[in-house]
């Protein structure tokens, strides 16, 4: 009943008073009892303006502090898949698991290894927030035209990436751009394509009014970049692909940005250079947290503030301990049949900085675990998997190989030798858990400080370190994206473009790859060189539901050779390899779904079986929601219980809107 009273409310749109109990939300300008009054100024619009803006962090990499969001977003992708096995409930088996009554988990719920609850609760509570600056700006006395346009501009910005995400996460949904004065529960969804073209043209309109971030007096705040970047992907989910790369070129060439190609900012050690020395580089600085918003970079668009003296303020992000391997026990073992890693500490006598791994790769217990695919087949560029590519370059310390550990148990025999998955003299398995426990790592990516901790010698095993990460800068959008999205929009406009190549090129040339792309590339390219560059960035299923409607809508061809209908790559199941959509085929063909069970020596989930249905592509409509909106009929999506193709839509966005004000 509760989940079903806080949808209602989220759903009207209303203004809640209690409706959420999260710290970050407190004090809330969205939260008072007179709009009317508090949206009647400029520092109200400010206050609900900057509540947005902190949303987008909390949207995007929190749910408990350990970045289930985002974790959720690559599951559902050909990147990476749940590993943490002693949970039962683990998200493997997606096929069987995913129902509309399987993700209205609650946040004390800690057996979980997705977020998909979360992600409809907070996106349509960002949308409330939005449509609470779009419907209140014209009416602040004494402001300039141009200064509310900007402010609805960035209001525009922040509802458009919602149904963005709301689209190609659920499909068909309600559309909601008002706030009303009483719950509605007679809400009927509106037709993807349609919130589509409604949402294309508002991001036309923050291009225009939306002043560039040299403009703004604060960092994180939505700027004419990026805005201009998610209209590009409007642009692409429509179908207007010369106008997306209209948009990149001027990204590219007329917007004050560019790659960074050569180190710059503060050079971070890595923790414990004498365990996992760092050869400075490029991409190793660029991806550092007190580098990311600095005014050298130049690459960034738009950033995700989160650091700060006052760290309770910001959102931990524990990459250090959700995604890197769970090694600090017995089951992974020496060749002599002894625990291969110890978790040593710096206040012992014998401390040995050499081997202080968990303080320089953090306390892993993997939560997700990065696919072979992620690990090894998408490096690989002219048949030859590129390990000089600084993205996965593990010479100068950016990578980390499971090979790279060395045991470092002195009652070990095989102490200071490098840790094997395979018994070398009689091929026994050393590694009780190879799914949590043996994979790789793209360490300049997920290695985060934490001062505090690491001032803590003397601390528990969750304190001597950067154990857990810690709070970061963010990217959002970088300019990197911008070069994937013009290839991308080139291979709809000709596939047979020479050009796509070097929008390609000049990402791997900026990582020192010693493989460039020749002649021809396909769309599986453009996306593995997106896989390369934003992983851990970009949302991978949304990214790969997007590019499947654009291949649909355009016919060009996948890498494979398939194409893809309009009216039905979104309306098959099944498990088979044959048909489904692109996103379908690239976690089938390339993931550890449908690939059979897995047997592992290990408590909870030791049979996992990684499955994925064509009809995930979407996830379902919540069941909760569909109650709640009692008066009217939510459409569900195909291949679920409830799902009805003679269920009612809008066709229109002006349909939808028009509704909004009718209420039963």
């Amino acid at each position: 009943m509760k989940n079903n009273k806080i949808f209602a409310f989220l759903l009207s749109g209303t203004l809640l008073i209690n409706g959420c109990s999260q710290d970050f939300l407190t004090p809330d300008p969205l939260s008072f009892y007179e709009p009317t009054a508090t949206f009647s100024t400029e520092s109200g619009l400010k206050a609900a303006l900057a509540i947005c803006d902190r949303h987008l962090k909390l949207y995007y990499a929190t749910d408990h502090n350990e970045m289930l969001t985002l974790g959720t977003e690559y599951i559902f992708s050909e990147m990476m898949v749940a590993a943490a096995t002693d949970k039962r409930a683990m998200l493997c088996d997606v096929a069987n698991m995913l129902t509309p009554t399987s993700d209205n988990s609650s946040l004390q719920n800690l057996d979980r290894t997705n977020s998909i609850w979360y992600f409809w609760e907070e996106t349509y509570k960002g949308i409330m927030y939005a449509n609470t600056i779009i419907q209140f700006v014209d009416d602040v006395k004494g402001l300039d035209e141009s200064i509310k346009n900007a402010y609805k501009g960035r209001a525009y910005f922040h509802r458009a990436l919602r149904y963005m995400a709301l689209v190609f996460q659920y499909g068909d949904v309600p559309l909601i751009t008002k706030i009303i004065s009483v719950p509605k529960q007679n809400y009927r969804s509106t037709k993807r394509d349609a919130i589509l073209q409604m949402i294309t043209a508002e991001m036309e309109f923050a291009v225009q009014h939306v002043p560039d971030q040299s403009e703004m007096p604060l960092i994180g705040m939505v700027n004419k970049g990026a805005c201009r970047m998610l209209l590009a992907k409007c642009y692409l989910a429509v179908g207007e692909y010369a106008k997306a790369k209209e948009q990149t070129d001027i990204l590219i060439d007329q917007s004050g940005y560019s790659l960074m190609t050569n180190t710059f900012g503060t050079f971070n050690d890595g923790g414990e250079p004498q365990t996992w020395p760092i050869t400075r580089n490029v991409i190793w600085d660029l991806h550092r947290a007190e580098n990311k918003l600095i005014t050298a970079n130049k690459e960034v668009i738009l950033g995700i503030p989160n650091r700060g003296s006052d760290a309770e303020s910001f959102v931990k992000m524990l990459t250090m301990r959700i995604l890197y391997p769970f090694l600090f026990n017995n089951q992974v073992k020496a060749k002599d049949g002894k625990q291969a890693l110890l978790n040593i500490r710096r206040n012992q006598a014998d401390y040995n900085p050499e081997y202080d791994y968990m303080r320089a790769f953090g306390r892993g217990i993997a939560t997700w675990r990065n696919t072979w695919f992620h690990s090894h087949g998408v490096w690989y560029v002219n048949g030859i998997e590129d390990n000089e590519d600084l993205r996965h370059n593990s010479t100068v310390g950016n990578w980390l190989r499971m090979e790279d550990y060395r045991c470092n148990n002195k009652a070990s025999s095989e102490f200071g030798k490098p840790i094997m998955l395979y018994n070398n003299d009689n091929g026994a398995l050393l590694c009780d858990d190879s799914i949590r426990r043996w994979y790789d790592v793209p360490h300049y990516k997920f290695y985060l400080d934490d001062p505090v901790n690491e001032a803590n010698i003397s601390g528990s095993d969750g304190n001597r370190g950067a154990t857990n990460g810690g709070i970061a800068d963010w990217y959002f959008y970088r300019l990197a994206e911008a070069y994937l999205l013009r290839a991308e929009a080139k291979y709809y406009i000709n596939p047979s473009d020479p050009t796509i190549k070097d929008d390609l090129n000049i990402l791997r040339s900026r990582a020192k790859c010693s493989q460039l792309y020749e002649g021809q590339c396909d769309i599986g390219d453009i996306m593995d060189e997106r896989g390369r560059e934003l992983h851990w960035e970009e949302w991978r299923n949304v990214e790969l539901t997007r590019v499947s409607l654009c291949l649909a809508r355009s016919g060009k061809p996948d890498e494979w050779g398939n194409t893809y209908r309009l009216d039905d790559f979104d309306k098959q199941s099944g498990v088979d390899a044959a048909g489904g959509s692109y996103w379908y085929q690239r976690i089938n063909r390339l993931s550890m779904y449908n690939k059979g069970v897995i047997h592992i020596n290990s408590t909870g989930n030791s049979s996992p079986n990684f499955t994925m249905d064509k009809k995930n592509i979407y996830w379902p409509i919540p069941y909760a929601a569909i109650t709640a909106n009692n008066k009217g009929v939510l459409s569900q999506n195909y291949g679920y219980d409830g799902y009805d193709p003679e269920t009612p839509k809008w066709e229109t966005w002006q349909e939808a809107v028009a509704d909004e004000e009718v209420v039963k």
